[in-house]
């Protein structure tokens, strides 16, 4: 059986130190995978479950928070973190007055995910912290198990966070292993963190099937082999590119190697 009435959060305000100077540029959450938004691929993997508009989905925010903002205008409700980010359990417990008593669907912003999220939902107790994990052969974050960046988290366990810096693992996952309240389901899909240059690479050319992409309004002179151009970027005719992901324009061209992971 599938829960009801969940709400749906996605995790959007990391600084995305690793994706300089991309991340200068546009927060994490707007770089694009096959031209759509990692935030919206985000959203879009929680509506079917929660519901859609500012009732059901919130984001948090902190970096570029008034481009994050603009881009989601009122489809959302948005929780904005200053001065610093709260991280995963502080957003959470920032986020408490709005999830007003509902268990919650959350996913991180810069996980890309490709395949069936029902293997999460159906068939949850709705008391236990339910996460999605793949097996990595080696030793992971749960025994064998990584972490993929999307969970279940009752709201009798969510209540008890605050808008203090935290993280889940330390002040809710930990503790809800020892208690044997704690289960991660294994993903059948592909699951890729976007947290470097290569991994975000190799998320487009999955997204893609290994072909570059183009995003809207950019100018492709030169020649472009598994890259990424962001919208709105411009390539030379002198060019040629290979595994990189092209940002700027044409007055500032950013260039930033990502051979696929």
């Amino acid at each position: 059986m599938r829960p009801s009435g969940l709400a749906g959060v996605v995790l959007a305000a990391g600084l995305g130190t690793r994706l300089r100077p991309l991340t200068q540029l546009r927060p994490k959450a707007l770089c694009p995978v096959a031209g759509v938004p990692l935030v919206d691929h985000a959203l879009a993997r929680l509506t079917s479950y929660t519901g859609t508009g500012p009732a059901h989905l919130a984001v948090n925010a902190h970096h570029h928070a008034a481009r994050l903002a603009d881009h989601l205008a009122d489809r959302v409700h948005l929780s904005v973190e200053e001065p610093e980010e709260l991280g995963t359990a502080g957003a959470l417990g920032a986020l408490r007055q709005w999830i007003a008593g509902r268990d919650v669907f959350v996913t991180n912003a810069d996980a890309w995910l490709r395949g069936d999220l029902d293997v999460l939902v159906d068939g949850w107790d709705r008391s236990s912290c339910r996460l999605l994990g793949i097996d990595s052969g080696r030793p992971a974050d749960f025994g064998t198990m990584r972490y993929v960046g999307a969970c279940l988290l009752p709201w009798a366990m969510v209540r008890q966070l605050t808008d203090e810096p935290s993280g889940l693992y330390e002040v809710l996952w930990r503790q809800a292993e020892c208690e044997g309240r704690l289960e991660v389901v294994p993903f059948a899909g592909t699951a890729i963190d976007c947290g470097t240059p290569a991994d975000y690479l190799t998320a487009n050319l999955d997204a893609s099937g290994g072909r570059s992409v183009v995003g809207e309004g950019a100018v492709v002179e030169g020649r472009i082999e598994r890259c990424v151009v962001w919208d709105g970027a411009w390539v030379g005719r002198d060019e040629r590119l290979v595994e990189v992901v092209r940002a700027g324009d044409r007055h500032h061209t950013v260039t930033v190697a990502a051979g696929p992971s």
